[in-house]
């Protein structure tokens, strides 16, 4: 009898410190705000400790609310703690793929190499005496918006010397300084600055809402080949284009789509940001097959598929393992890794080139993200970003602010 009472004893005890482990564990595991859509809020407990040991309780299906406070219960009995709950309207988009051209402009011109001007009386550098730097964006001179090259270099010309005010943008401040242009040996007066004031390139688009025409691409920002500063966008054309060629990626050296611009603008740019470039279609098809965008928590390492133009023959799918998904919730351009799997790319393109960026990925009937870089030491790998934090960017715009071709 007595032995008995000591398994017993000894079997509560484990039973009691195993309770109370999960119980800590699910205490610190689940956070105090959660977000899931109307559908699945149900399993909000079950995700986050174990499926078979938790529990919540929760309103009745038919009570959509926006938020609410549920309580996580280990075997549905021991509570652990109450979270509040956001819960989602379920977002869906039409899937891209199709490779698009992208011409953008600057709001003011970015500075790209300084150099001195031969005067005279010897070399000067009127950019650095000034204190610019490489990457600085030129916003006015004398209280004269510039967004053109010429427009500046017209200033310079007929400044006869004169200090001029310039107002400048540097890592998101605004701040004013003091530029005075010198006269060159050739009789003219000038500031030896390198000035870009647009781009130019090709993408992928992602996807685009047939709600509204706003479409996503790219998956990162559209930066300056010399400075690698993100572009700020003062407008820009997303126009049609096509693929006529390809150079292979390889080992050390990244491939790349080569794509012709036509003629036909297929919408405005609006966003130049880190999660992609942003814009309104001018015509869409609003009848377009739509998929689910994937929950950031919904998508898993395993098999998916990316949907790429790299031929005259247009989007096609193509075979890919996600390797990596990471917890970090901050916003950027690598939220996951993939590699590619299918054969037939791995033959065309080498794997994932220049061009590709924006490649929706498919999982599981989801929009679960967008390619975005490549590995240079292995180019059938790279990194992608998730739909979900494209869908938060894209929120900022307000298509009806924009007059739109019907």
């Amino acid at each position: 009898m007595r032995k008995c009472i000591r398994i017993f004893s000894v079997v509560c005890f484990f039973a009691v410190s195993a309770i109370m482990m999960l119980l800590m564990v699910g205490y610190i595991r689940i956070p105090d705000e959660m977000s899931v859509t109307e559908y699945d809020r149900m399993n909000v407990g079950k995700t986050y400790v174990c499926q078979a040991l938790t529990g919540i309780s929760a309103k009745s299906p038919d009570a959509i609310e926006d938020e609410y406070v549920t309580s996580i219960k280990l075997f549905n009995i021991f509570p652990i703690k109450k979270a509040k709950v956001t819960v989602t309207q379920r977002k869906y988009v039409v899937p891209g793929g199709n490779v698009f051209g992208i011409r953008l402009y600057t709001r003011g011109v970015m500075v790209i190499r300084i150099d001195e001007v031969t005067t005279p009386s010897g070399n000067v550098s009127p950019g650095r005496n000034a204190g610019l730097k490489e990457g600085d964006m030129i916003i006015s001179v004398n209280g004269v918006s510039i967004t053109r090259n010429k427009e500046l270099s017209a200033i310079f010309s007929s400044s006869k010397g004169e200090s001029l005010k310039m107002q400048i943008e540097r890592g998101g401040q605004l701040k004013e300084i003091v530029f005075t242009p010198v006269l060159a040996d050739d009789s003219s007066y000038k500031g030896g600055l390198w000035i870009r004031d647009s781009t130019a390139g090709i993408g992928t688009i992602s996807w685009y809402d047939r709600n509204n025409g706003i479409f996503a691409g790219l998956g990162h920002a559209v930066c300056d080949v010399d400075t690698g500063e993100v572009m700020p966008l003062a407008g820009g054309d997303a126009v049609e284009a096509t693929v006529n060629g390809c150079y292979k990626g390889s080992s050390g050296s990244a491939g790349e789509l080569c794509g012709v611009f036509s003629t036909g603008i297929i919408g405005d740019l609006y966003i130049n940001g880190n999660t992609g470039i942003y814009g309104v279609m001018k015509e869409y098809d609003k009848s377009a097959d739509t998929v689910p965008v994937a929950l950031k928590r919904e998508v898993k390492e395993g098999a998916a598929q990316i949907i790429c133009t790299v031929d005259e023959s247009g989007p096609k799918f193509y075979d890919v393992m996600i390797t990596k998904v990471f917890s970090s919730d901050t916003r950027n351009q690598r939220n996951l890794t993939l590699k590619v799997t299918d054969k037939s790319l791995i033959e065309k393109t080498g794997g994932i080139v220049q061009g590709m960026s924006g490649s929706p990925i498919i999982q599981n009937g989801m929009l679960v993200g967008a390619v975005t870089h490549v590995f240079l030491d292995d180019c059938t790998e790279g990194y992608g970003i998730l739909a979900e934090d494209m869908l938060e960017t894209a929120a900022d715009i307000n298509p009806e602010s924009y007059s739109k071709a019907s």
